[in-house]
């Protein structure tokens, strides 16, 4: 009965009603109407039409939705109305509030009583509300199955190195509030996006990679995928800021397949055969020893290759080849100086133009001026298994040569070398200095022992299982078949 004898003695004295006003704003609030709505409030501030456009345009806001309640009596010639609504916002969606309109009879009209809080709540007392953005996460290097990259995969230090290059940052919104001289606080957020940026790397072929290394000082693993030439793994645990990519080391041994190739392509047959004899001097020269100096009598020069006979390489090679002719073929296998464009840049190998015999002998089997990166010679125990020499790549081709440039293009190689090479490689594994080191079936490849100036030996054995080529480089490790065979095997068997 209140609320009936307020309206009549109030409708006798002012126009209208709170009712009506009340209607009549949350109407032209809903469908955008500020003129109208300035219009029902008494002395609206100078801004009033330009604070609610600013708001809404600063928040994003795309519509509006209002639920007004019942009106109430406050007085005679007071009211208020209780009201739900939600906005929508283009980065949030629907962000609901609440508030009370209150009204009241100036000039014998009823009008609403605006204050900034009408228009939200948290505009009380100079409160602010702000949209604002936010950096995601840089974007994450994934496999090439879009999986996180295994931890601990001693691929770190590369993958930090390409971040750089992807410079897209995903952007987070965050609604905020805060009263003055206080912190903000988030209302809503809206996480970014995480941009991702697929790498080469096999999942499973880095983590077998990675848990190879494990407990294994300065070494390395890069396993390629011949058909492709796409990275697979690269793992690296090089002390002294060494790299797998760009740092050259002997590769001794390993580099017979580079003289094999240039000696069958000089008309010497893989059945043909050569003496290994535990020592060899070449003319005027020093002697060249086998491995704990160890001989094997005559056997074929596929043989040779397996049982890793420095002395058949020199004699061979010295009595076949020039200088010339080495660096030729050498070139033709990657050495020749030229940069990689890999998505990472990186070295293939390199040697100087033998000056007489004696440096020829020496490079004949990885030695001398002969160096290489892990990550080249694994670059050639793709190219034996494809008859293709391709650039490495860790990124996608688009992006590789983005950053990169333009990769070289692949090199098809003699297919009767290249077959020759596959048997003398599989030789290595079923006899020769790879034999019963608990490889897995079909493996074929190359042992590797470095002089290192100053240091020990380097180990070194490369190879490859069907459509994955890998080196495995152990730097100051000792001997090919002691410290890279136990490591490539747990790799191999691993995947």
């Amino acid at each position: 009965m209140g609320a009936g004898v307020f309206a009549i003695v109030v409708s006798k004295r002012v126009k209208g009603s709170a009712a009506q006003t009340s209607a009549a704003y949350f109407a032209a609030w809903q469908r955008g109407d500020l003129g109208a709505m300035a219009i029902l409030v008494y002395q609206p501030p100078a801004d009033f039409i330009t604070r609610h456009r600013s708001f809404s345009d600063e928040l994003h806001v795309q519509d509006i939705q209002l639920r007004p309640g019942t009106v109430k009596s406050t007085g005679e010639t007071s009211a208020e109305v209780p009201f739900t609504g939600s906005r929508t916002l283009s980065e949030f969606g629907a962000w609901p509030f609440s508030g009370t309109l209150r009204l009241a009879v100036r000039d014998r009209t009823w009008k609403v009583l605006w204050t900034p809080e009408t228009l939200d709540p948290r505009l009380k007392d100079g409160g602010t509300v702000r949209l604002a953005e936010f950096d995601g996460p840089a974007v994450e290097l994934v496999t090439s199955e879009g999986d996180k990259i295994p931890n601990d995969s001693y691929a770190e230090s590369y993958l930090a190195e390409l971040k750089p290059e992807f410079d897209e940052v995903s952007q987070g919104w965050a609604l905020e509030t805060a009263l003055p001289g206080q912190q903000a606080r988030r209302l809503m957020t809206v996480e970014p996006k995480v941009s991702l940026e697929r790498t080469t790397l096999s999942r499973s072929v880095q983590a077998a990679a990675a848990r190879a290394l494990d407990g294994v000082r300065d070494a390395s693993i890069i396993a390629i995928r011949p058909s492709t030439g796409e990275v697979l793994a690269v793992a690296d645990r090089l002390e002294g800021n060494y790299s797998a990519f760009r740092d050259f080391f002997p590769p001794g041994s390993t580099f017979k397949t580079i003289t094999a190739a240039a000696l069958l392509e000089s008309g010497l047959d893989l059945a043909a055969e050569v003496d290994c004899p535990a020592t060899y001097t070449v003319p005027n020269f020093r002697p060249i020893k086998n491995a704990g100096e160890q001989a094997h009598g005559r056997v074929t020069f596929a043989d040779a290759f397996a049982y890793s006979c420095n002395t058949t390489f020199v004699r061979e090679a010295v009595s076949r080849l020039s200088g010339d002719d080495l660096v030729e073929t050498a070139a033709k296998w990657g050495f020749g100086g030229a940069k990689l464009a890999t998505g990472l840049g990186g070295n293939c190998g390199r040697m100087d133009p033998p000056d007489g015999t004696n440096e020829l002998a020496v490079d004949s089997f990885g030695q001398g001026s002969v160096e290489a990166t892990p990550l080249c010679m694994a670059m050639v125990a793709a190219a034996v298994e494809s008859g293709t020499l391709r650039v490495p790549r860790i990124l996608s081709k688009a992006a590789a040569e983005r950053i990169d440039g333009p990769a070289a293009k692949p090199v098809d190689l003699d297919e009767g070398t290249v077959a020759a090479l596959r048997e003398m490689m599989a030789a290595v594994v079923d006899h020769g200095t790879a034999a019963a080191a608990g490889l897995p079936a079909g493996v074929s490849g190359k042992t590797g022992t470095a002089e290192a100036a100053g240091g020990r030996e380097h180990g070194w054995f490369i190879g490859y299982r069907d459509d994955l080529a890998f080196s495995v480089f152990v730097r100051n490790g000792g001997s090919g078949r002691s410290a890279a065979l136990p490591v490539a095997a747990r790799f191999l068997n691993g995947i």
